[in-house]
């Protein structure tokens, strides 16, 4: 995975919640999805599930992969 363009990193050290980073080899900033599975505090931060935010990551991934 040393020489793959694009990398799909959990973070959670909350239980319940946490983010997928969508990290990019080339040095570009790193895109960040936040998830949070408590329905109240999703609410109110208008975070993604834990299954929306990795699919989200990983179509932005998918898509910058294609392109390289």
């Amino acid at each position: 995975m040393k020489d793959d363009p694009v990398r799909l990193i959990r973070h959670s050290v909350i239980p319940n919640q946490g983010s997928f980073e969508v990290r990019f080899a080339d040095g570009r900033p790193s895109v960040y999805f936040y998830w949070e599975d408590d329905a109240s505090r999703r609410a109110v931060n208008k975070r993604l599930t834990l299954e929306q935010a990795l699919e989200a990551a990983k179509k932005l991934a998918r898509s910058e992969r294609d392109k390289s």
